[in-house]
């Protein structure tokens, strides 16, 4: 290796040796010697010491004039320029897209900037702060996950009663500069607002909607109020979303709670119950009742209707009468008779002027019903010599 070999010299020479040695510190700055507190140099590394030596002798001789006395006003001014570039380039910055910079003026706001390369006067002049404008934000009132707090999560109802609630609430920041400069604790601010909109709130709603069905009316509610709030405080803030997480009775109530829910259930239920009961009853009876109505317009209308055409008809046989009074009774009774002895086994024989005996068919006396056929009668022959008084025969 070259660093063993003591024959080789290495990068930085062969170590001072001899007369060379004197004739060289004879027309260079006195080194110090290897010996003393750092002990003698390793002949198997570089001497580091030396090359400090070499760079304070080339800084001595930058920074000092003729002979090494006295500073140099071009060194200084090299130094001073430096000095001020690198302070001037320090007020370049970068703002995320998700982000607004407030830039202030000897603690005094300045002005915002948008989302890209951006430059102030570097410090203590201006001074920039980044705010997240589109990061979403999360605030829990009454409890987290290291447990629950009483004093935040128990309210009162609007109806007297103790409702144990814990709700989150989401905002983001609007407007930068009144979220810096009009609100000290922002997140303690937010969390004051949304307890203080929540119990009045609450206060205002009865129980049985909070448990039940009236959480989304009351979160709503919540929000408006904490927006009006921080809208007056001119925080800076928006109320993006109130979200319940929980809403319980106090502990010590539980089973009382779930008693009167569980009897109100019940009692919800037998309500029902009867509706269905009366809805049923009070259709059947008002069918009834319509069926019956247009039962008895119906016949009215069919009595009307054939007393309208007895009428009718009685006024035609009369003017038939007036004309023929003699046919007009004849005819009457014929069609009398034929309506009484219709559907009656009677067969009429006038026998007046008859010389020869009537047979009259078997079927004549076969019964008109359609029920049970009687069985035929004989046939029957009329006396050869009827009495002239006799009207008819019935068989």
């Amino acid at each position: 290796m070259p660093w063993n070999d003591n024959a080789n010299p290495g990068p930085w020479g062969s170590p001072p040796s001899g007369d060379d040695d004197g004739d060289r510190r004879e027309n260079r700055t006195p080194r110090r010697p290897t010996g003393g507190p750092r002990g003698p140099r390793r002949p198997d590394g570089p001497d580091f010491s030396a090359q400090f030596e070499r760079i304070n002798e080339r800084l001595r001789r930058f920074f000092g004039g003729p002979g090494g006395e006295g500073v140099r006003p071009a060194a200084v001014a090299a130094v001073a320029g430096i000095a001020f570039a690198l302070w001037a380039l320090s007020g370049f910055y970068v703002v995320q897209p998700h982000e607004q910079a407030v830039v202030t003026t000897f603690g005094r706001f300045s002005r915002v900037e948008l989302p890209g390369l951006r430059y102030h006067l570097p410090g203590p002049i201006e001074r920039v702060e980044k705010v997240g404008v589109t990061n979403l934000n999360q605030s829990m009132v009454g409890g987290s996950n290291r447990g629950d707090l009483p004093e935040e999560s128990l309210m009162l109802t609007g109806d007297e009663n103790i409702v144990d609630l814990d709700f989150a609430v989401t905002w983001r920041v609007s407007e930068a500069d009144k979220f810096v400069f009009n609100v000290r604790d922002q997140e303690a601010a937010v969390k004051a607002v949304a307890e203080s909109a929540m119990r009045e709130v609450v206060g205002k709603t009865p129980l049985t909607a909070i448990l039940t069905t009236g959480r989304g009316a009351v979160q709503a509610q919540a929000a408006e109020l904490m927006q009006r709030t921080l809208d007056y405080w001119n925080s800076g803030l928006t109320v993006v979303e109130v979200q319940i997480r929980s809403a319980n009775p106090p502990s010590e109530v539980v089973a009382a709670f779930r008693e009167v829910a569980t009897a109100g259930q019940d009692a919800e239920s037998a309500i029902n119950e009867a509706n269905t009961y009366r809805n049923r009853v009070v259709n059947e009876a008002k069918g009834d009742a319509s069926r019956i109505v247009q039962a008895a317009q119906a016949y009215r209308e069919q009595s009307v209707r054939e007393a309208l055409g007895e009428a009718a008809r009685f006024n035609q046989i009369y003017n038939e009468y007036s004309r023929a009074p003699g046919v007009t009774r004849e005819r009457l009774y014929i069609e009398t008779m034929q309506r009484v002895l219709e559907k009656s086994n009677k067969v009429v024989i006038d026998s007046q002027g008859a010389s020869a005996p009537i047979i009259l068919p078997p079927d004549v006396f076969r019964p008109r019903s359609g029920t049970a056929a009687a069985p035929a009668a004989p046939q029957a022959q009329a006396a050869p010599a009827a009495p002239a008084a006799e009207q008819g025969t019935q068989r």
